[in-house]
């Protein structure tokens, strides 16, 4: 009750309408707290402390007047790589510049990549088509093919292998192995004048997000922006990479860290070194100290800028998409984990890098609209975990590696090849048995497979590709989904694996670490690594906040009503969300 108070609006005639109905209140019999509280607020009124008018500062904002009926001119699209609930969480207090902004809108804490492959190509892959992996047909960043000629070679999520210049090494960058539209594709298919655009550090991301039918694609490699084969840089990407090459020839100072990452910088011994105080000072000549750096994000959101005003995207009398995909966030989690001072520093600088993106919109006059995500969170460190009351923290068995675990099952059926028995890129997801093999025994070495994993104390869950195929694809709560309902919202029986192995929530599947390059990571079927946060913005929106689980694959359906645009029935996995805060329902402008 310390809180109550009057109004100093309401003057002298107000205070003796609030005694007079106190008085008359069938709720005088109250305990004695709230009759002190009441007294003192009576004595302001006595005092005269009332009378006073409010200043102008004083008074509450005023309401917006709504967000426009009218279709924006731009969507901008925002993934952050590796951004977690958690971390969105943990530092939302803190945020000045971008995410204020966001934090105004419409505020979804509670967002989920559903699916239990929490990597970056399929996360991507649901953002901006609504639709879960089991139906984009991305289940991971690699797959194998056994039966085809690549055979224990990885397929890329982002690349055509059918083209004779592609190599799992050097992958001919390209979105047709995505099964669906991108919200771009349906764009540009309603209105051919339609620009669609993407830019980031990872070629994946890019792809994932635009498309099939893209109109300008930028994405890091080698120490520069480029571009698609056949597909010379525009001038926006020319400029951008110089201005990039002369910071990276000369250097820069480090990132001075903000007072409130005080209790993050903190040295932690892993593998052969340690993180947690690292202040990105930039080498001269070491154009990766700049990729796993906030300066990556810098670098994408400039030339984000630059094609804005060159392509003239969102003033050009038509609705355009531009599609942002920051992954300084993940280099950063994956190199030093996301408790220490590196990622409070990089939280910073997200918010900065996110403020210049969205004035530089405002200063070209921009209607747009801006959805911001994640294709997935992370996990911290096991080592600093342990420090961090999570002492069950781990990394994974080297017995749970691929070659160790074909050799077990071996030695339990008798089976063996020439080539690989077992195909897989890591300790867990999925699991290919050798083609050198006929059906009846790849049957055989599946069976042992899972009697092994699912003995396995570091084994949370295994399951074999036809138990999954035959398992009815979820819906409902994606916070109340089983396991296996996650690992089915991944699965395509035409590229996933005869296997699906999840480790236990408290496991890193990095046996050995290698500190400022890859000592964390994601992955799991778990919350930590499932659950991001969705915002949207629009000048003049009704902000509200909604706690309520929702998913990735709402965004795309959302943003296509707004846009009013007509898509098949059944097009999208996700919903609607409604996004008027009043008796409206952005919801019903598209159909």
């Amino acid at each position: 009750m310390a809180g109550l108070a009057l109004d100093p609006r309401w003057g002298h005639q107000g205070c003796a309408e609030f005694a007079a109905n106190f008085q008359g209140s069938p709720m005088r019999p109250i305990v004695a707290p709230l009759v002190l509280a009441l007294s003192l607020a009576l004595g302001a009124c006595a005092s005269g402390t009332a009378k006073a008018p409010a200043s102008a500062a004083s008074l509450p904002p005023p309401r917006p007047a709504g967000m426009a009926k009218t279709p924006p001119r731009l969507i901008v699209a925002v993934s952050v790589d590796q951004f977690s609930a958690d971390l969105f969480a943990q530092y939302r207090q803190h945020y000045t510049h971008g995410f204020a902004r966001l934090l105004q809108g419409a505020v979804f804490p509670s967002g989920f990549q559903s699916h239990a492959a929490t990597e970056t190509c399929p996360g991507h892959s649901t953002l901006l088509t609504g639709d879960h992996p089991a139906r984009t047909g991305i289940i991971a960043n690699n797959w194998f093919a056994p039966a085809s000629a690549r055979g224990a070679q990885p397929v890329y999520c982002a690349e055509d292998e059918s083209d004779p210049a592609s190599s799992a090494k050097n992958p001919v960058v390209s979105a047709v192995h995505l099964k669906v539209p991108t919200l771009g594709e349906l764009m540009k298919a309603a209105d051919p004048r339609a620009r669609n655009v993407a830019v980031s550090a990872k070629d994946r991301a890019v792809m994932m997000m635009g498309g099939h039918d893209i109109d300008a694609a930028y994405w890091w490699k080698g120490g520069q922006f480029v571009t698609l084969n056949g597909r010379a840089l525009s001038p926006a990407a020319e400029a951008e990479n110089a201005e990039v090459g002369a910071l990276i020839k000369a250097g820069a100072p480090a990132i001075e860290a903000p007072a409130w990452c005080a209790s993050a910088d903190h040295a932690v011994s892993v593998g052969k070194g340690a993180v947690g105080t690292f202040r990105f000072a930039l080498t001269a000549d070491k154009p990766d100290m700049l990729r796993i750096s906030p300066r990556m994000d810098a670098a994408t959101v400039d030339l984000a800028n630059r094609l804005v005003d060159e392509m003239q995207l969102g003033n050009a009398g038509r609705t355009d998409i531009l599609s942002v995909s920051l992954s300084a966030t993940d280099y950063v989690g994956h190199a030093t984990g996301t408790e220490g001072a590196e990622m409070c520093i990089q939280m910073a600088e997200l918010d900065k890098n996110l403020g210049r993106l969205f004035d530089h919109l405002d200063a070209a006059g921009i209607d747009y609209l801006v959805v911001l995500s994640a294709d997935h969170g992370g996990l911290d460190t096991p080592e600093r975990s342990d420090e961090q009351a999570f002492p069950r923290a781990v990394r994974a068995d080297k017995s749970l590696m691929p070659a160790e675990l074909a050799k077990a099952v071996s030695a339990k059926t008798g089976i063996s090849t020439k080539g690989p028995l077992l195909i897989a890129d890591g300790p867990f997801g999925d699991f290919y048995v050798s083609r050198e093999l006929d059906a009846a025994q790849r049957a055989q070495v599946v069976r042992a497979l899972l009697a092994i994993a699912r003995a396995h104390p570091q084994v949370a869950a295994a399951f074999s590709g036809e138990e999954l195929a035959n398992t009815p694809l979820p819906a409902g709560n994606p916070q109340d989904w089983t396991l296996k309902d996650r690992a089915r919202a991944s699965f395509d029986p035409t590229r996933s694996g005869d296997a699906v192995i999840l480790l236990d929530r408290a496991v890193t599947p990095i046996p050995e670490p290698i500190p400022g390059a890859y000592i964390a990571t994601h992955g799991s079927a778990f919350d930590y690594d499932r659950r991001v946060p969705i915002l949207f913005w629009r000048k003049n929106m009704l902000g509200f906040e909604q706690p309520q689980p929702v998913e990735t694959v709402d965004i795309a359906p959302t943003l296509a009503a707004i846009l009013g645009l007509k898509v098949r029935e059944g097009q999208f996995d996700g919903r609607c969300l409604d996004l008027d805060a009043e008796a409206g329902n952005s919801c019903d402008r598209g159909q």
